[in-house]
């Protein structure tokens, strides 16, 4: 017997439908006119971006930061010496408002994780920069939240996660501002 003979003979029984496809399911039933394949990735995607930064959280959590303020210190030691910038070079590599960043500078300095101090190049600027302590807890950060996103990725091959991130890779350069957000 061929296997395609055999499967024909044994079917595999087809996996439970996950949640976005029942929705699809109902839509199709309810307005068979509107083609719902797009939200088989769109809706897939949204909730799995859900997923991921509730697990992503686990570990800032667990360093004692918030998603927020790891983005800040992040965009800091990925700086390099003297890990700093401008307030206003933060809010644009972490897309929030300088209204926000700032409640995010003074939440890291006063757990002496950051400082800020005049810019040496405009007298009216200021500069915020990573203190000891925050490195080391970046570092240590950082370290964890790479071995989380490993383990995330864990139920894709190499070669898959490959080929998404070059589908993502694609997708995001047709929605997203030539340079990225802020360019």
């Amino acid at each position: 017997m061929t296997d395609s003979a055999a499967a024909s003979a044994h079917p595999q029984p087809e996996p439970p439908l996950d949640h976005v496809a029942r929705i699809q399911r109902e839509w199709a039933r309810e307005r068979p006119d509107v083609d719902v394949r797009p939200q088989g990735v769109i809706g897939r995607l949204h909730r799995l971006a859900g997923f991921l930064t509730e697990e992503l959280c686990v570990v800032y959590r667990e360093h004692g930061l918030g998603e927020g303020d790891f983005d800040v210190l992040a965009t800091l030691r990925r700086a390099g010496e003297p890990f700093e910038r401008a307030p206003s070079e933060l809010a644009e590599h972490t897309m929030v408002t300088t209204g926000a960043m700032t409640k995010r500078i003074d939440r890291l300095e006063r757990a002496g994780l950051a400082t800020r101090r005049p810019s040496e190049a405009d007298g009216r600027g200021r500069v915020v920069a990573l203190t000891a302590r925050g490195r080391e807890l970046i570092d240590r950060a950082f370290t964890a939240h790479m071995a989380n996103e490993r383990r995330l990725l864990g139920a894709l091959s190499e070669d898959e996660a490959g080929q998404l991130e070059a589908l993502l890779t694609k997708w995001l350069a047709v929605v997203e501002p030539p340079g990225g957000p802020g360019a």
